[in-house]
């Protein structure tokens, strides 16, 4: 049984202006120990997949159809009071911008402590304790619990955000830009403390990120997304040495290669489509540019370039024809 499978799930958001098409036929996996890599532009639905797993989204959202199987339960048929007891105890996240997510008015020690006295029953002492534990194994000094947040830099922020997460000892963590608006260096210390928790933890991670570039040495699968639908999916391997699908060679080839001919990256011309009126057939056709006739008419179905390599291409691995 996996940790995590994600079959046909469906995300819309209700607005004013119509029907958005957030996550469209989105299916996953991911087992125990492994770190999934969630790539793509941004609008594309990879937060909207995060808060549909963590039951999350706001009250324009809903989940039409689909299943996600957490340890072969289906969550998505939870009501408000069951999905509260799996939220954080066995699915956490780490929310985009420490900064915004944590509470300025209380000590960051508090708002760990609060998750682990509501699941765990533990006194406040005992609680308080735990989170001394966990600011170690975050790498952060346990008398700074009782700091505010706007005591802390930026990377201690995220590392007290992953401490927050790992707070209930969670068999799924999914990290939503974890990085975002720190420095590279700081990136560095979270992406490889958030690997090493992962081993030493055996659990699952779902990264959220823009940059494909990042990956390679933090996830073993990555997940390509575009407006609202996974386009490839493989082994990091196959994604960087075998990529199928038009979208993920413009990702990779939008950051510079140190190895190769010093050349200006390649972008990708023109901009996400609108959700609310998603074009025919292949969504990526009116950016392609190895764009034919059927692209705009059939949608491509998932094909299997080898196991577990996934893409939904009518023409995949064009661009690596001579």
């Amino acid at each position: 049984m996996e940790l995590l499978k994600i079959n046909h799930l469906i995300t819309y958001f209700n607005i004013t202006a119509g029907t958005v098409r957030a996550v469209d036929d989105v299916s996953l996996t991911l087992d125990y120990g492994e770190s999934l890599g969630l790539v793509g532009e941004s609008g594309c639905g990879k937060t909207t997949t995060a808060l549909s797993i963590t039951q999350l989204l706001p009250t324009e959202g809903n989940i039409v159809s689909g299943e996600i199987l957490l340890e072969g339960k289906n969550i998505v048929d939870l009501n408000d009071t069951e999905i509260k007891r799996v939220r954080w105890k066995e699915v956490s996240m780490i929310f985009q911008g420490a900064m915004n997510a944590l509470n300025p008015v209380m000590k960051i020690g508090d708002q760990i402590a609060e998750a682990i006295i509501l699941h765990d029953k533990l006194s406040y002492k005992d609680a308080i304790k735990r989170v001394e534990e966990l600011f170690e194994l975050v790498e952060l000094e346990p008398k700074r619990i009782f700091n505010y947040p706007h005591e802390f830099s930026g990377g201690m922020k995220q590392r007290a955000m992953i401490a927050m997460a790992l707070a209930c000892n969670p068999k799924l963590v999914i990290g939503d830009e974890p990085t975002t608006a720190l420095d590279v260096m700081v990136q560095a210390q979270i992406l490889n403390l958030l690997d090493k928790l992962r081993k030493e933890l055996n659990m699952g991670i779902i990264l959220i990120t823009h940059d494909l570039s990042i990956l390679g040495e933090t996830c073993d699968k990555i997940a390509i997304m575009y407006a609202g639908k996974i386009v490839e999916t493989g082994y990091v391997e196959d994604i960087y040495n075998n990529n199928m699908h038009p979208y993920t060679y413009k990702l990779l080839s939008s950051f510079p290669n140190i190895h190769k001919e010093r050349v200006m990256p390649d972008a990708i011309v023109g901009i996400p489509p609108d959700l609310i009126n998603p074009p025919s057939g292949c969504r990526f056709h009116p950016r392609c540019p190895y764009a034919k006739d059927v692209c705009s008419t059939e949608e491509p179905k998932m094909v299997l370039a080898n196991k577990d390599h996934y893409y939904a291409c009518h023409f995949g691995g064009v661009f690596n024809e001579k």
